[in-house]
């Protein structure tokens, strides 16, 4: 109840700090509070730089009420002096005059030229209003006007990059260092209208120059409090000389208040106070010391009165903080959500198309099309036929048997034969050769009908298979978004620890996964020297964490001997070395056979082979387009079985003739050597291990040969020091004379002595050849691959045995 409660307090704390906040803004006050103070701020005695660039910033931003801002600028210039308040009238005057005359222009873009307006208009008022009250000009004068109208050009620069953080209508962002300095500058020069007032000997404007200071020092550190501070003290001394000490005051103020803002609100007012009993005796002296101290301590009421809440929101602004830093994850994070989300809804509509493209089950019944196809024969033929009872009453049993037994003659293309089912048909027909006609172009239509059916639903099944593939892949984008930086705090300083220890100066250390086989860790180095990011910490980090590590990457700075940054992943678990033999039919340059070997995803290695039927050009162009589609698709990120179904979808859709290709895929797994083998129409593939030779084989069809495919997938472990022979049907119908061509390979395999790939590829595509008598009736292709243990360029040393691995977090 106790906790229910604080809880019920603290939130109407907040409550009511968000109505007064609201009541404030939309009263405008910040905007009235300036102005009124800007009009009365001067600096070195008798320069007002802050109230035309305050006209020119409102006036800029088009505020609605720019007139009543204006207006708190003339009251404040009022209570000042007189003279004071008519050069402010005199300004906002010629301001109104200029603005009407740029906006006259049109293509002209204000923020450009606005700086230059207030110059002109700034030089031309002081002029006028020297004129005005001494009646002569003199040299003097003109330095004078020249100047201020110099820093009015200026302040209206950063008014205009700070003026509008605080209005209403501007959405929280993260800010620049440059917009935040800006922003201290609008603050001292609005404190500098607080100089000369005073609450019982309390100076107003040293306790707001020091609050402001605190809230500095304790939201953005030592180098943001002691910049504010030297900003601050230098507006003031410029308004008002004695008070110019002020600025080492509010300086030493930040760097101590910063340095102990650990310690909370408490170090950074013991900072405050040591500055103000440090510098403030050489101020006034002992004697004006106690002023000073009550200054202080009217601002440490202040501070402490001020919510911690309001001051980390103040320090989200700020670069360099952890508040700062947590926004930015925060934006960053958030984006990443809204992606992710995207990504998925995009998934699931993706899914859901595919399911409705899928082709529905056919549970028509062989009847039903008998019924329908003999009712548009007999309405074409038997309506008005003398014999129709006869036929379709009396004897429809016969009548029906025999108009099916002539449609599947016809599907069989025996037309024209005088066949026992045409003779019977002739004898119980009065009109047998007008049926038989019919019953023939019916038959031929509803083929044709059939077979656009066919391709209709293979297109469906295609358009579903892609559409469920890009699902697929959308599904594990998103997942891999939603994976975060994990939390390595202790491992990433124990590595840093040990580098630093044997010599290796690293500046920083990043786990960002720590997983096996996906490793990932990224490191910054003053300057990489004869290569010790590879000689020395890859070893170190292998030792360390129990598995081979490499580098992966590594980024130099474009300054000389500046640091690098350098990434070091997981190493493949198992190398592959390859070798090819080709052979064109009859010794021609084209070949029908085609190979591929490429790299997928994480350490996936891709082999295949493609035969195109026949031989020719045609047949190369069908194998390489088959292996072009199967690269684009396995790339993508489609899984092999769904990536072949489209591939012989798309061949089987794409031409009327009768063309097909062979595909031999084997996918391999280097981080441990788990292989998967899809093969098409091809031939068997062999594995050698040590003296043992192993046949793999499928009796999957060519691709595109038939619509719907059924793939067969083969998975094997492979081992370090095996040797995978895969072929194409050359290698088997070449040998002519040998009965068993699979066994005769498997020997041939079996006898070679050696374990090059290159070399076994050869010396089998030669055995091929010297066995058919020196004759290439047929393309041929030989691919080989070995499976080695991955060897690390430098050995990792060994290190005590406690602090071999780190644990994962």
């Amino acid at each position: 109840m106790h906790k229910k409660r604080l809880q019920g307090r603290a939130r109407s704390g907040r409550s009511i700090q968000t109505f007064l906040l609201g009541v404030v803004f939309r009263m405008d006050f910040f905007f009235l509070a300036a102005g009124f103070l800007l009009g009365r701020a001067v600096i070195i005695t008798s320069l007002t730089p802050f109230i035309l660039p305050f006209f020119a910033t409102v006036f800029w931003m088009k505020r609605k009420r720019r007139y009543a801002d204006s207006l708190a600028v003339l009251v404040g210039a009022a209570t000042l002096s007189a003279g004071q308040a008519f050069y402010a009238l005199l300004g906002l005057l010629a301001f109104l005059i200029g603005w009407r005359m740029m906006n006259a222009l049109k293509r002209v873009k204000m923020e450009r030229w606005l700086p230059g307006l207030v110059f002109i208009m700034g030089f031309t008022v002081r002029l006028v209003y020297q004129a005005a009250f001494s009646l002569t000009i003199v040299w003097t004068d003109l330095l004078t006007a020249g100047a201020e109208a110099c820093l009015s050009a200026l302040v209206t620069l950063i008014f205009m990059q700070s003026v509008p953080l605080i209005s209403t209508h501007v959405s929280h962002k993260l800010f620049r260092n440059e917009e935040i300095i800006c922003f201290v500058i609008l603050i001292s020069s609005v404190i500098a209208g607080t100089i000369g007032w005073h609450v019982y000997d309390v100076s107003i404007d040293h306790v707001l120059a020091r609050y402001a200071v605190l809230l500095f020092a304790y939201a953005g550190g030592a180098a943001i409090g002691s910049t504010v501070g030297v900003v601050i003290g230098l507006i003031l001394g410029m308004a008002s000389v004695t008070s110019l000490y002020q600025m080492s005051l509010l300086a030493f103020t930040g760097v101590l208040g910063g340095l102990l803002k650990e310690a909370g609100k408490v170090g950074v007012a013991a900072g405050l106070l040591i500055a103000t009993l440090l510098i403030g005796v050489y101020g006034n002296g002992y004697a004006g010391l106690g002023n000073e101290v009550i200054d202080s301590i009217a601002a440490l009421v202040l501070f402490f009165l001020t919510p911690k809440s309001f001051i980390r929101q103040m320090a989200s602004f700020i670069p360099g903080t952890r508040e700062y830093q947590a926004e930015q994850q925060q934006y960053v994070r958030k984006l990443r959500d809204v992606t992710v989300s995207r990504v998925e809804q995009f998934s699931s509509l993706f899914q859901t198309l595919a399911k409705s493209f899928s082709p529905p089950k056919d549970n028509r019944e062989s009847v039903s099309d008998d019924d329908l196809f003999l009712s548009r024969v007999t309405a074409k033929t038997c309506q008005n036929c003398f014999k129709k009872e006869f036929c379709w009453i009396n004897n429809f049993e016969k009548t029906q048997r025999i108009m099916l037994e002539l449609r599947e003659e016809g599907r069989h293309g025996k037309r024209d034969s005088e066949a026992r089912v045409q003779r019977q048909w002739r004898s119980h027909c009065s009109r047998p050769e007008r049926t038989m006609e019919a019953i023939h172009r019916e038959q031929s239509h509803a083929e044709l009908s059939e077979k656009m059916r066919r391709n209709v639903l293979e297109s469906r099944r295609l358009v579903a298979d892609q559409l469920e593939g890009v699902s697929q892949v959308m599904g594990d984008f998103a997942r891999e978004m939603k994976r975060e930086r994990g939390l390595h705090d202790w491992q990433e300083e124990m590595i840093l620890t040990k580098l630093n220890g044997i010599g290796v100066r690293v500046e920083s250390v990043e786990i960002y996964n720590l997983e096996s086989g996906a490793i990932d860790i990224e490191a910054v180095l003053p300057v990489d020297h004869y290569g010790v990011c590879e000689k020395v910490i890859a070893p170190l980090l292998s030792d360390i964490l129990g598995e081979s590590i490499v580098v992966e990457k590594k980024q130099s700075s474009e300054l000389p001997e500046g640091p690098s940054r350098v990434v070091f992943v997981s190493a493949r678990a198992y190398d592959l070395e390859t070798g090819v033999a080709t052979a064109a039919r009859g010794g021609g340059g084209i070949s029908g056979d085609n190979y591929s070997l490429f790299e997928i995803g994480s350490k996936k290695y891709v082999m295949a082979i493609s035969d195109g039927m026949g031989h020719g050009e045609r047949a190369d162009m069908e194998s390489k387009d088959t292996l072009q589609l199967l690269k684009k698709v396995l790339k993508s990120g489609i899984h092999e079985t769904l990536a072949i179904k489209s591939i012989n979808s798309i061949l089987s859709l794409r031409s009327t003739e009768e063309i097909y290709a062979t595909l031999d895929l084997a996918l391999i797994d280097l981080q441990n050597a788990t292989s998967r083998f899809l093969k098409i129409g091809s031939n068997p593939s062999f594995i050698k291990r040590g003296s043992r030779v192993f046949m793999l084989d499928s009796e999957n069809l060519p691709i595109g040969i038939i619509r719907d495919v059924s793939i067969d997938v083969r998975s094997e472990q492979l081992k370090s020091g095996d040797l995978l022979i895969m072929m194409s049907d050359g290698i088997f119908d070449v040998p002519q004379h040998i009965e068993n061509k699979e066994v005769w390979v498997k020997r041939k395999i079996k006898e070679m002595e050696t374990d090059d790939p290159q070399e076994i590829a050869d010396l089998l595509l030669e055995e091929v050849i010297r066995a058919g008598n020196g004759t290439l009736n047929d393309d041929m292709t030989v691919i080989t691959a070995r499976i080695r243990h991955h060897i690390p360029e430098w050995s990792a040393f060994s290190s005590d045995q406690t602090d071999k691995r780190i644990k994962r977090a």
